[in-house]
């Protein structure tokens, strides 16, 4: 396969309060003709996130045509799982309500982060959301005690909500977990069956997180996409394939898309979302610094 860069869609640069650095994890969700609301995530002065949104067409991604003034899921209450940040990971309409997927920042530990999944419905065609609950949907259990589950990519089939999450292993130190991407499933998007199934495993030496899947299902293949890192490093592109969507053969050297040779995506590519759009396929990715750069687009020329 063969992506083609389109650019960057935004660059953060203290348009507002929440938006001085960083535009993470974007999450596209279909309004109409070719237009599209694209939820992000940007940090303000103090580098804490929230959730805003952008609005384009898709045929000219570069020319906002809006931008959300103030953010549409802001941080969580003083001791809740997100009262240092919040980002969407994953958007999924369900009859006239929209179920936004957020991870929570938390800093209650001796660990860089906690980060968990909860949920914001909105019933207003995904203009606002309040969130179902203050705590998350997505916890830590005995079999998955660390503060690393983060939901990626759900797909609903025959009534079953399928999901592929962010779960650590481990924590290497007090800055580096290790993690990759595990499965689950659910009747309701809330309440989350989990039988340790590893989805995506690590393939490389020294690889210590594989993270953000975003799936599509194609001619009854499971198509995968999610970002990887080495070490300490910053993350890079990767693809697997699965018949089953439980077990993903990895095929990164597939994913058809790289760095660029220079400027705002040439150090680090990642977070990619991949959504179908009249025939084509496209992908939002973040660029350097996890984001600190923007995000821009790409679209699939080689299937």
């Amino acid at each position: 396969m063969k992506w083609v860069k389109l650019g960057r869609v935004i660059e953060p640069k203290g348009q507002y309060d929440w938006l001085i650095s960083h535009a993470m994890l974007p999450v596209a969700d279909y309004i109409e003709g070719d237009i599209y609301r694209i939820y992000f995530s940007g940090r303000d002065k103090n580098n804490i996130s929230r959730i805003g949104y952008l609005v384009v067409d898709i045929n000219k991604p570069q020319d906002i045509l809006e931008l959300s003034k103030d953010p549409v899921v802001d941080v969580g209450s003083l001791g809740c799982y997100d009262d240092n940040g919040v980002s969407p990971t994953c958007l999924v309409s369900v009859d006239d309500k929209k179920y936004l997927y957020i991870m929570g920042w938390n800093k209650g530990s001796r660990v860089r982060a906690a980060e968990v999944s909860g949920l914001a419905i909105s019933y207003d065609s995904g203009l606002s959301f309040s969130r179902y609950s203050n705590v998350p949907v997505l916890e830590r259990t005995t079999d998955e005690p660390y503060t690393i589950l983060v939901i990626s990519s759900i797909i609903i089939e025959n009534g079953v909500w399928r999901m592929w999450y962010d779960s650590a292993d481990y924590w290497i130190d007090e800055t580096l977990p290790k993690y990759n991407i595990k499965y689950a499933e659910s009747t309701d998007g809330i309440n989350w069956i989990r039988k340790k199934i590893v989805a995506v495993d690590y393939l490389y030496e020294n690889e210590t997180r594989v993270s953000r899947a975003c799936v599509v299902k194609k001619d009854n293949l499971y198509q995968m996409w999610y970002c990887y890192a080495i070490g300490t490093g910053g993350y890079n592109m990767g693809y697997g394939v699965s018949e089953d969507g439980y077990s993903f053969q990895r095929k990164d050297k597939d994913v058809g898309i790289t760095l660029s040779d220079s400027g705002w995506d040439s150090e680090m590519i990642c977070y990619p979302h991949v959504f179908n759009h009249k025939g084509y396929t496209y992908m939002l990715y973040c660029g350097n610094g996890y984001g600190r750069t923007g995000f821009g687009i790409a679209k699939l020329m080689e299937d």
